[in-house]
């Protein structure tokens, strides 16, 4: 993997990551579907597991009450924000998210909220008290911010006093409840000199940690490998981290037969080309929009669902696991109304927690570290292997894609007594050794 020195505009991306997000990985929560309760109470008896697991940010999707007007569904979309200050009672109270974020800290997680400042409820009231802060049509008529979205309308970050307010809305969840930063909504719909200002205060309260919901290598919705100019700004300043979308995408297209398997080479030379090692991209086969509208990882990915889990989590970047992923989730969650998850006792608990422990602990497969380098080994067009490698330790990843097993041919720089952190087998590889992958399966091989 390059140095960052190498990137020509190496030196604009200027974000201080907190120290703890180096070996984190992130969790998304779900609260309405997340307990029979759906409440921060219920959900809150999850976090010794999730601590367990691995998980080192846990993002809660929004809290604050929800609009009446235009509503979706019976309970409507979380995403339609009535009060920046209020805490939807259909999850408890201000105490109750004070409690639960106090107890993650306990546990050395952090947390993050979801932010929507895109756009409000039409019964928010602002629309009331401030109309001139929000998008108008010919006629004067509010808008939303696109056709599907009825239940909500844009914001018009034109309006100095809007800023203002949504900044101090930012800095109260940071102050009132000590949490650790934000997942942003529809982020490059806002002006990033909004966020980057944003971000400068938040940090002088507390060094935060802040996710785009973006992704600037996939900027027109399409799988164009040559669209490679968008904006990067949201991270030279602003964010953290953005959504690697793009990877998302290529791994339903590589299940649906549309793209070989070595196109993810492709990506990561786009990734390297946009942005030095620092920056974070975030890895998942799921998470709410993707579960609730575009299908469970078993209807997009079928057998290959847990490879690309695999493949997603151990990449460079960060994964991401959402709401009932350990819990082999074969149902798309209702997004308007009360749909719990079963966990049917966590089948896929030891799965992922062996996948976050590992990129917790090791130090080749930590988040923005300059000094690791990736190598790519060569595999049938079925396989893709890789070595993630820090110092003297390393991590040899491959997953088989094919309903066969193959035997993976291992280069020279492979060599090595090795860990199995699946099986717990130990090996010792030599130059040209073989390694065999189950049809539909993985290695994740640690060096010894």
């Amino acid at each position: 993997m390059p140095d960052s020195s190498l990137h020509p505009d190496s030196h604009l991306f200027q974000v201080q990551h907190p120290a703890w997000a180096t070996h984190a990985s992130i969790y998304e929560v779900n609260v309405r579907q997340y307990t029979p309760e759906g409440t921060f109470k219920a959900f809150e008896a999850h976090l010794p597991r999730l601590a367990d697991m691995g998980v080192g940010i846990v993002w809660l999707m929004p809290i604050h009450p929800i609009g009446a007007v235009h509503r979706k569904g019976t309970l409507g979309s979380q995403y339609a924000v009535q009060d920046y200050y209020g805490v939807n009672p259909e999850f408890g109270t201000l105490d109750d998210l004070r409690h639960l974020v106090q107890a993650a800290h306990a546990l050395g997680m952090y947390v993050l909220l979801d932010w929507v400042a895109n756009h409000t409820a039409w019964d928010n009231p602002l629309a009331t008290e401030h109309p001139e802060w929000y998008t108008h049509d010919a006629a004067g008529n509010f808008v939303p911010p696109i056709p599907d979205w009825h239940d909500v309308i844009d914001l018009d970050y034109s309006q100095p006093a809007l800023r203002r307010y949504m900044t101090d809305a930012l800095l109260y969840w940071v102050r009132e409840a000590d949490i650790d930063g934000y997942r942003c909504d529809v982020a490059g719909l806002v002006p990033t000199d909004f966020w980057d200002d944003a971000r400068q205060e938040l940090d002088h309260v507390k060094p935060v940690f802040m996710l785009a919901e973006w992704d600037e290598l996939y900027p027109s919705g399409g799988l164009s490998w040559e669209e490679f100019d968008g904006n990067t700004r949201l991270l030279e300043r602003a964010f953290d981290m953005t959504f690697g979308l793009r990877l998302h995408y290529l791994l339903d297209h590589v299940a649906e037969g549309k793209h070989p398997l070595s196109d993810v080479d492709v990506y990561l030379a786009a990734e390297r080309a946009k942005y030095p090692p620092s920056v974070y991209l975030m890895h998942f086969t799921s998470n709410h929009d993707v579960n609730s509208w575009d299908g469970t990882e078993y209807e997009r990915l079928g057998d290959n669902a847990l490879p690309f889990a695999v493949l997603s989590a151990l990449l460079p970047g960060m994964p991401l696991v959402y709401s009932g992923q350990e819990a082999a989730l074969h149902k798309r969650l209702d997004f308007f109304d009360r749909d719990p998850i079963d966990w049917q006792n966590y089948p896929l608990q030891d799965f992922y927690t062996t996948l976050l422990q590992l990129n917790k602990r090791h130090p080749a497969l930590h988040n923005g570290m300059l000094e690791s380098r990736f190598e790519r080994v060569a595999t049938p067009d079925e396989a893709y292997a890789f070595i993630r490698r820090h110092e003297e330790a390393a991590v040899l990843v491959a997953i088989n894609i094919a309903p066969a097993p193959l035997q993976l041919s291992l280069p020279t720089q492979a060599a090595g007594l090795y860990f199995d952190v699946f099986s717990g087998e130990q090996l010792h590889l030599q130059a040209n050794s073989e390694l065999p992958v189950a049809a539909h399966g993985w290695r994740v091989l640690e060096r010894v």
